[in-house]
């Protein structure tokens, strides 16, 4: 488990395509830095499993293909930067929201709006997922804990608006996430469980 507080910003420094999987090798010396192999690590807000630990704070994961057909992970590239976050312990301060790594689909950032003091980011929202998302309900995007701002439905489809203060834009890749950039979506676990209750 996670909170969407982003640790570190990482690189990917190599991708190799194995059978029904990917293998990553990341750089990211603080995540690293207490890593073992089967430790728990948010590559861009999907969970994946440490394999090994090399030098120089890189470490490689594996990505089964149920990952890469829900995620970015498939897409990113070489020498890109990724957002790290290790798993939360029982000692962590919770300071953004519940979040499990699993991905639940993909959006696409479809407009950018800076100011002064933060931007605001309108995401696209896959149709299933729009049911889980609420104003002033919490998202993950890219494994960054955010508060919708924001909703709006039209004939182009769904999509969720969220404020990026200074540390967001600055510590972690929505920074520089472009306009047709694609992003990981993971939707409030809460919201999906009462959806399961409710439905029993």
């Amino acid at each position: 488990m996670f909170t969407g507080i982003v640790e570190e910003l990482g690189t990917i420094v190599a991708k190799q395509d194995l059978p029904e999987a990917l293998r990553l090798t990341v750089r990211g010396p603080l995540v690293a830095s207490d890593a073992r192999p089967g430790d728990s690590i948010a590559v861009n807000g999907v969970c994946l499993t440490v394999v090994e630990l090399l030098s120089d704070g890189v470490f490689t994961l594996d990505v089964m293909q149920e990952t890469t057909r829900r995620s970015t992970i498939q897409k990113t590239e070489v020498t890109a930067a990724v957002n790290l976050e290790r798993a939360v312990t029982p000692s962590t301060r919770l300071g953004g929201h519940i979040v499990q790594g699993h991905v639940d689909g993909t959006g696409m950032v479809v407009g950018r709006n800076p100011s002064t003091h933060w931007d605001e980011v309108w995401v696209s929202l896959p149709r299933e997922l729009a049911r889980y998302v609420a104003q002033k309900g919490s998202i993950t995007v890219d494994g960054v804990s955010l508060t919708v701002s924001d909703l709006a439905q039209d004939e182009s489809g769904h999509r969720f608006q969220v404020s990026l203060i200074p540390t967001t834009l600055t510590a972690t890749t929505l920074g520089t996430a472009s306009v047709g950039t694609s992003v990981n979506l993971e939707v409030d676990v809460i919201a999906k469980y009462l959806e399961r209750l409710a439905a029993a």
